[in-house]
């Protein structure tokens, strides 16, 4: 049985002076202040969003 891979997002960056788009994308992403991190599922979903705020997070793959 194999289990669905799971991500670690972590903001580096304020929101800030970012474009809505971006603020909303961290909120959905359950992220709200530099240095907070949550473990998602990969998805193409989840994927999609971090493209969005790439300049603000680090992604690791957890086990």
């Amino acid at each position: 049985m194999s289990t669905a891979k799971k991500i670690k997002i972590t903001q580096t960056g304020s929101v800030i002076d970012q474009k809505e788009r971006a603020k909303r994308t961290i909120i959905a992403l359950g992220l709200g202040r530099p240095n907070y991190s949550v473990v998602k599922t990969d998805t193409p979903q989840v994927r999609g969003m971090i493209t969005v705020v790439r300049h603000i997070v680090r992604v690791e793959e957890v086990q």
